[in-house]
């Protein structure tokens, strides 16, 4: 039982208290609980009632909570509150725009219980017929309806990682000589994943008996002695496959993908005379194996440099991999600095100093604290006034905790592309990344001039989040985001990749066109909370999927580097 698999439960228990409007503190106790599971950098699973007390925001009855879910994969207070309730009832809650308390209104109001029963009732115009609604909020709905038919099937990268991780957990703990990798979209680290493919080899058969009995499973689809097929809770289907030791190699290749990469190495193959499958590399003219044991020895049985996972996307890798010239991918341990987070100033759960302390914890030396300007009511923004005090705040703490801290902000772009503060506030920060929290609904001409606009202005170093995109909620919002691109590299503006696994914006595809374009990028938590910034590392795997090397990065140089580097420094040499 991981974190995340806890945060769930509790967030769970959350919504559900809020259909059922209960007491607003136990609801927001609950809330808080979840993101502290979510964002815990250590296992809760190892603590006992008293360590889990221990970290703020965790009391008594959520301990115990906590305790539960670790023993037994679920608590009977959650059993219970769900069958108050049609099981279906939390699909409504995975919809964009649609929050516990407008699934309250539909379940009260219209009798909704169902994701077709919404469906109907905003067909039919039930939805505007109600107080608050509107037609607008209806045509949001079918909206976020025809998304999630798009997007059924799909799970975020963190998600399926910590699946698959469980699940690897507990078949090595059965087989614990066999080497067991999971594949697919998976290793490639693409940034939503469907089914689950996990690849063993040295494992006798009878791994497939504990494999259908995993804790999490709800069904077993198909059961062989080399191939077997579960569904778990929460919609994922898991397949185990067994491959022997000797073609361990060529199945991990093969496996892993892409269909598109996989197509090319097998013309390849062909080209050279041998034949490329699952089971190995062969002579065509004797069907003699030539490699098969290894994934490196695949590729050199080929003519090709070993290619990392994230690039195998048919997007150039093997016309570089037979000259020998695959990039250095950027790593984890590359990132010096983090440059997009929130404190306690706005909408953030720790004060700077527990920031600046937590990021020191997590290897880095520098951090900008950028709380959200004025126009986040919502998240209570900073007007200039009180953004040069904060900023005041930050600096006295610069270099206290063994990083170093800049005064930043992350200042919202307003419709026409103006900025929310003053030039001469944001001339007086460190640092500025500029972002859209608002209007996705403007026509694609309107959105482009608007982030065109918001480069112009001197002051901006970063545009964050450039796409808005929610992943598998919120589609991006219609912009040339070639031209927005072409803009920031004539400015000398840095473009985000947001490690927000929701984000990941940049995506790999956009982040690669800046790379191409001499837009430098900044990989940055985005975090609200100290223990965010393990989410870096989802960052990182949009980075190299996106080609990046360590020199691209700008957070990843020495401190005073980097400043160097930003645009408002560069601009005024």
């Amino acid at each position: 039982m991981d974190n995340l698999a806890i945060a769930r439960i509790l967030g769970e228990i959350a919504d559900l208290l809020e259909i059922k409007s209960d007491n607003p503190f136990k609801i927001r106790a609950y809330r808080n609980g979840a993101d502290i599971a979510a964002n815990h950098p250590h296992s809760l699973v190892a603590l006992d009632e008293a360590g889990l007390r221990e970290i703020p925001g965790i009391g008594k009855d959520l301990a115990a909570r906590i305790r539960e879910i670790a023993e037994t994969g679920d608590t009977d207070y959650h059993r219970e509150l769900i069958a108050a309730f049609p099981p279906s009832i939390l699909d409504l809650l995975h919809l964009q725009g649609v929050g516990p308390k407008t699934v309250a209104v539909f379940y009260r109001e219209l009798g909704v219980r169902t994701l077709e029963d919404l469906e109907q009732a905003a067909a039919t115009g039930r939805i505007r017929a109600l107080r608050g609604m509107g037609q607008k909020k209806e045509a949001l709905i079918l909206k976020a309806l025809e998304e999630r038919k798009r997007h059924a099937g799909r799970h975020l990268l963190p998600d399926a990682q910590d699946t698959a991780r469980a699940l690897v957990a507990f078949l090595h703990e059965r087989a614990p000589s066999a080497d067991l990798t999971p594949v697919g979209s998976l290793r490639r680290g693409c940034d939503s994943c469907g089914d689950l493919d996990i690849l063993a080899s040295g494992a006798p058969s009878t791994l497939m008996d504990g494999f259908v009995s995993f804790e999490q499973v709800e069904r077993v689809l198909a059961r062989g002695e080399t191939k077997s097929s579960i569904l778990l809770r929460g919609g994922f289907q898991a397949d185990l496959r067994l491959v022997p030791l000797e073609s361990r190699g060529a199945a991990l290749q093969y496996f892993t993908g892409s269909k598109a990469h996989n197509i090319a190495l097998r013309d390849r193959a062909i080209g050279l005379g041998l034949k490329l499958n699952e089971y190995g590399v062969f002579r065509t003219v004797d069907e003699a194996r030539v490699a098969g044991e290894t994934e490196e020895g695949v590729y050199e049985a080929l003519g090709l440099q070993w290619t990392p996972p994230e690039l195998r996307e048919a997007r150039g890798e093997i016309e570089a991999a037979s000259v020998r010239r695959l990039p250095r991918l950027v790593d984890l341990g590359d990132l010096r600095g983090d440059l997009h987070m929130h404190t306690t100033e706005t909408d953030g759960k720790d004060d700077v100093q527990a920031m600046a302390e937590a990021a020191r914890e997590a290897g880095l030396e520098y951090v900008a604290i950028t709380d959200h300007s004025q126009s986040l009511a919502m998240a209570n923004g900073l007007d200039e006034r009180r953004a040069l005090a904060h900023a005041a705040r930050i600096r006295a703490e610069d270099a206290q905790h063994g990083v170093r801290v800049l005064a930043g902000i992350e200042c919202d772009i307003r419709a026409d592309g103006t900025l929310d503060l003053e030039n001469d506030c944001l001339a007086s920060l460190d640092f500025v990344v500029a972002s859209v929290h608002s209007g996705f609904n403007q026509d694609r001409q309107q959105m482009t001039d608007r982030l065109l606009r918001a480069i112009d202005n001197p002051y901006v170093d970063v545009i964050g989040h450039p796409t808005g995109r929610r992943i598998l909620r919120r589609e991006p919002y219609p912009v040339e985001i070639e031209a927005v691109i072409d803009a920031a590299a004539g400015r000398g503006v840095a473009m985000e990749i947001n490690s927000n696994p929701n984000r990941l914006d940049l995506n790999d595809v956009h982040a690669r066109i800046a790379r191409d374009r001499g837009v430098s990028l900044v990989i940055s938590s985005d975090t609200h909370s100290r223990h965010g910034f393990g989410v870096l590392r989802w960052g990182i795997i949009v980075a190299r999927r996106a080609w990046l090397g360590p020199e691209h990065v700008l957070n990843t140089r020495p401190f005073d580097e980097f400043r160097a580097s930003l645009r408002r420094n560069r601009v005024r040499r």
